[in-house]
């Protein structure tokens, strides 16, 4: 028997529908008209510079580890053009298949975050070009933090782009935007509002495929360019992929990290994502692919745009994973607070509440950029993955229902779960789901209601024994390392990562 836990995913659902729009057009658009009609065929060429150094002598986001010793580097280059705005053409519906017209035009300024390999020769030939998230206020890289195994050890370039106006201009925040960060540095960039993002996310991809000025990648050669976004820029990415990739074609593939059923508007107002088609559903009839990966925190709120997989779509749903995690925010912290100090976004859980989720979330992230590189470069579609119930959860172990299993939930030691109890607490934590170890219901937080992750409804259970389901360390071992092969087989977790998962449960002390 399993039990269902609407009101705690209604929470969540809420929630992803927020930050699906977060303030996607603070900034109103300044542009100069254009003429009505058809789209350009491809995106312009902007020219590239090279940032002055500035007061704080590195760029806003500028990582907190030490790239060399992965035998990379970091730089930052500005690029500036002409951006076009687009409207709607036509009606859009459902299916993505989305027609847009020139709008507007607009001069701008905005930046590229590089890291890349210094040895050419370790250059994979794959640049991930990430849509810098701004739901906090400035902007983040979660994606890059989520793949950053995959990203570093294979060879890949990674860029960031600050495509919104909130992220140059500032909005709510206590750091007004890049501009206001450093003044000295950032004093010249320029952004005419949002309805121009997604051109000049266009022309950023362009910059790094011919570029006019210096070479953001310092003279490597692209094969492959993926356009990546996480939450609110997954809204984006959706609306980019439908309206704006067939008309500019800059991309070979895209990666769509947490979206919701709702996509962003055209038009960079707020308000019209009421006019959104919903649900909004990527369009079939792509050139290239586009991988949809949901966590369990998503689903509840995507799941009204599920669609089958086809030869250009594949759509992962992953259990016992969140939208924001314990493994994204230890990797992201000290780079955001190198730049940001204490106006860094906080998840503000209340004290006391279970700790954030610690899944395998950054595991099925490396697994679909690994095979979104290889698809976009004509190599097989990645495999499909079952249909994740968030609301129906196991009553034994509190894990929800379906979706792809990796080891930490198909040989469970603790619950995982993408959504929380967030009372008293600020409007991040949501994001963060719940992890609940199994140690007999020891925890302040295991008072068997809604802030208990493993028994949040009645009536009332007692954790799982794990000497009872691991009777020997051997047993929990080998059924892990099953688990690791089988889900390798399968496609859902890479060879080097199972390794990974198959040590950590040798030098735990789990079992008898």
């Amino acid at each position: 028997m399993s039990v269902r836990l609407p009101r705690r995913w209604a929470t969540a659902t809420a929630l992803g529908a927020v930050l699906v729009t977060t303030l996607l057009g603070t900034s109103p658009a300044q542009a100069g008209p254009a003429q009505a009609g058809s789209a350009r065929a491809e995106a312009a060429n902007p020219t590239v510079s090279v940032p002055p150094a500035g007061s704080h002598g590195f760029p806003f986001l500028a990582a907190a580890e030490d790239l060399g010793s992965f035998g990379y580097t970091e730089s930052e280059s500005f690029i500036a053009g002409t951006a076009t705005s687009y409207s709607k053409s036509g009606l859009w519906g459902s299916d993505g298949r989305w027609n847009v017209r020139a709008s507007g035009r607009a001069a701008y300024q905005s930046r590229l975050l590089v890291r890349r390999p210094v040895d050419a020769a370790k250059f994979n030939g794959t640049v991930v070009v990430e849509w810098l998230n701004v739901s906090g206020q400035l902007e983040l890289s979660p994606d890059y933090w989520f793949e950053r195994d995959e990203l570093l050890r294979e060879g890949y370039a990674w860029v960031g782009v600050s495509a919104q106006a909130v992220g140059i201009n500032g909005g709510l925040g206590e750091i007004k935007g890049l501009k206001g960060w450093d003044p000295a540095r950032y004093g010249s960039l320029v952004h005419p509002g949002d309805a121009f993002a997604y051109d000049i996310f266009s022309q950023a991809g362009q910059a790094l495929r011919t570029p006019d000025g210096p070479d953001p990648l310092g003279g490597l050669t692209i094969r492959t360019l993926l356009a990546d976004g996480e939450s609110q820029s997954a809204g984006l990415m959706t609306t980019y992929a439908n309206a704006v990739q067939p008309v500019s074609g800059v991309y070979d593939g895209f990666l769509v990290h947490s979206n919701s059923a709702l996509a962003a508007p055209i038009s960079g107002d707020l308000g019209d994502i009421l006019l959104m088609p919903y649900p909004s559903r990527i369009r079939t009839d792509l050139s290239v692919p586009a991988f949809v990966v949901l966590t369990e925190t998503d689903v509840p709120g995507a799941s009204a745009a599920r669609q089958p997989d086809t030869d250009r779509l594949v759509r992962w749903e992953v259990a016992g994973t969140a939208h924001g995690d314990q493994w994204a925010y230890d990797l992201g912290r000290p780079t955001v607070t190198r730049s940001a100090g204490t106006a860094a976004p906080q998840p503000d859980c209340a004290a006391g509440s279970a700790p954030y989720n610690d899944g395998p979330g950054h595991y099925a992230m490396n697994a679909a950029l690994h095979h979104l590189a290889r698809w976009a470069q004509g190599g097989p579609r990645p495999a499909s993955g079952a249909q994740l119930n968030a609301d129906l959860r196991d009553p034994a172990t509190g894990l929800a229902a379906g979706g792809i299993r990796l080891p930490d939930v198909a040989v469970p030691t603790r619950t995982l779960t993408g959504a929380r109890d967030t009372g008293g607490s600020g409007v991040f934590c949501g994001l963060y789901g719940a992890r609940d170890p199994w140690n007999g219901d020891t925890d302040p937080w295991d008072r068997h209601d809604a802030a208990d992750p493993s028994d949040p409804a009645f009536p009332p259970r007692a954790e799982p024994v794990l000497s009872r389901l691991y009777p020997t360390h051997e047993e929990y071992v080998s059924k892990v390392r099953a688990a690791a092969q089988a889900s390798t087989t399968a496609g859902y977790l890479l060879p080097e990562d199972a390794a990974t998962v198959v040590t950590a449960a040798q030098e735990s002390d789990i079992g008898g």
